[in-house]
């Protein structure tokens, strides 16, 4: 009899002994999970701000950074492309501008590409090809600036310096999630 009970409460025991080894991304697994990026408060505040992290493991993690990603770049894609159609300033009508802002709508449009396929890799735990890809997205908006130095008369727009700094941070943040799941 007492070896039965000992068996039953050794299975009833064990799951909330396991609980902490399969545990999902409270708030102290966020700050921890954070606490390997570039941009601790950045990860922390984006990770807290999606309801579903709260369910996530670290792969969701970087999903869901992954997804604020894939927003900020398909806003900045959409921002240029409104400039382009706004059309109301004589420097909107300027053909260098214009070519350069479909240019770097194009790129920023590539760069949410490459962050779906790093989201379908991480799905499949290709973890170094996701790695890649997420390396791939960070660079893009380098390419727009870059775009803007090949003409000198063409300042680059403040805005644009701020959302390119955006992703480049959002994607530091995805890398170091990633470079922390074991692959």
């Amino acid at each position: 009899m007492a070896t039965a009970t000992t068996i039953l409460l050794f299975f009833i025991v064990l799951p909330f002994q396991l609980q902490p080894l399969f545990a999902k991304a409270d708030s102290n697994f966020i700050q921890k999970t954070c606490k390997a990026t570039k941009f601790y408060d950045l990860c922390v505040s984006s990770l807290k701000s999606d309801p579903t992290s709260q369910n996530a493991d670290a792969k969701g993690l970087a999903t869901i950074m992954i997804g604020i990603g894939i927003a900020n770049s398909t806003a900045t894609s959409s921002y240029l492309s409104s400039q382009l159609l706004s059309g109301g300033s004589a420097a909107t009508n300027d053909l260098v501008l214009k070519k350069v802002l479909k240019d770097c709508a194009d790129k920023y449009g590539f760069a949410a590409d490459s962050l779906q396929s790093s989201a379908q890799d991480l799905a499949a735990e290709s973890f170094d090809y996701a790695y890649l890809h997420v390396t791939a997205a960070e660079d893009y908006p380098s390419a727009c600036r870059n775009a803007f130095r090949r003409f000198p008369g063409l300042a680059y727009p403040p805005e644009l310096a701020r959302r390119e700094d955006g992703l480049k941070r959002i994607c530091d943040v995805v890398l170091g999630i990633i470079d922390n799941l074991g692959w």
